[in-house]
């Protein structure tokens, strides 16, 4: 997806080249520099066609006065990051039978645009439509294909350009990470295992310069005694991983965050078994590992001048002849049992 932030007024806007155009308004903020847009808004709800109300839209094809083919009027249930997420999902689902492959976004008169707020804005921007345009494929060729929409546009003030555009890089950070995160958990456990999950960690070492990953084996977390840990990993083939990242992209002298992250790739319940009804989603033990995953991969995107480290002990817990049974005294890496 690309995301670009245009500076354009009433009459550039009306000008503007794209395949839709969507205008958000709020109960309170209903003008708009453009005047053909301004027309319509002041006739619909004349009429009774527009309320001024959340969630509610107005779809004009083959507007007067506006160069797009199709464009959408929607109203947020306030000028905030927050209303603008809600408006935008509903757009773009109105859109999505459209076959429009540029969308192009602009604000009613009224809504905050200062830097900071244009920032904010637009990081929600994109993290809206990589939600609503998500659908896993990894292992499901069933899946629908992905949809026309290849370019977003933000038509904003001339003055925050700067601020609009930093925010949509900041998005698409965010937008990686959550994404990343999203697809880890939905994929099956016999694909996202603990090798899988470190080697996702790898590879996400190799892409960024300011991420480290040390993944250690079964011989070095039975050294370090952590016997707690590997109790759960007997009962599986699939060998257990302990990943530590780090992301040094503050000061040497900044102590870091520290996140931990469960990685239970299949949680069966080991010995004590669960219950047979839905243990497929089982799988998605493993969340706390692909949310710090997701994270550090956001947090290289975005540059951030932090420190962070991630800890993900990850493995299977399976029945089987090795399995830790009930009862069974372990001892953990602090010497208790």
């Amino acid at each position: 997806m690309e995301y670009r932030f245009v500076a354009a007024d009433g009459a550039a806007v009306s000008s503007f080249a794209a395949d839709a155009l969507v205008l958000v308004l709020t109960p309170e903020h209903a003008s708009t520099p453009v005047a053909a847009l301004q027309t319509v808004i002041n006739d619909a709800t004349k009429a009774g066609d527009l309320a001024l109300k959340a969630g509610r839209s107005l779809y004009l094809h083959r507007p007067a006065g506006l160069r797009v083919p199709r464009a959408l009027i929607v109203v947020a249930a306030e000028a905030s990051p927050k209303g603008l997420q809600g408006a935008l999902t509903k757009a773009l689902a109105g859109l999505k039978e459209s076959g429009s492959a540029h969308v192009a976004v602009t604000l009613a008169d009224g809504w905050p645009q200062s830097p900071e707020q244009t920032s904010d804005l637009a990081q929600t921007l994109v993290t809206t439509v990589a939600d609503a345009t998500y659908v896993y494929r990894d292992t499901k060729p069933s899946a629908p294909k992905p949809g026309a929409l290849k370019k977003l546009s933000w038509l904003g003030l001339a003055d925050v350009v700067q601020a609009g555009r930093a925010g949509l890089a900041q998005g698409e950070g965010l937008a990686a990470g959550i994404t990343l995160a999203r697809e880890l958990a939905n994929r099956p456990g016999n694909v996202c295992t603990p090798s899988h999950l470190a080697a996702e960690a790898k590879a996400m070492g190799r892409s960024f310069k300011h991420i480290a990953v040390q993944v250690l084996e079964r011989p070095a977390l039975e050294k370090l005694g952590m016997g707690s840990f590997l109790s759960v990993t007997n009962g599986s083939a699939q060998p257990p991983k302990f990943i530590i990242l780090q992301y040094k992209g503050g000061a040497a002298s900044q102590a870091p965050v520290v996140l931990v992250g469960k990685g239970i790739t299949f949680d069966t319940g080991g010995i004590s078994l669960k219950p047979g009804p839905e243990m497929d989603e089982m799988k998605f033990d493993m969340c706390g590992a692909a949310s710090v995953l997701g994270t550090f991969r956001a947090v290289a995107r975005m540059k951030l001048p932090l420190n962070l480290v991630g800890l993900i002990p990850t493995t299977e817990n399976m029945p089987g002849g090795a399995a830790t049974k009930p009862g069974d005294v372990v001892t953990s890496m602090s010497g208790q049992t």
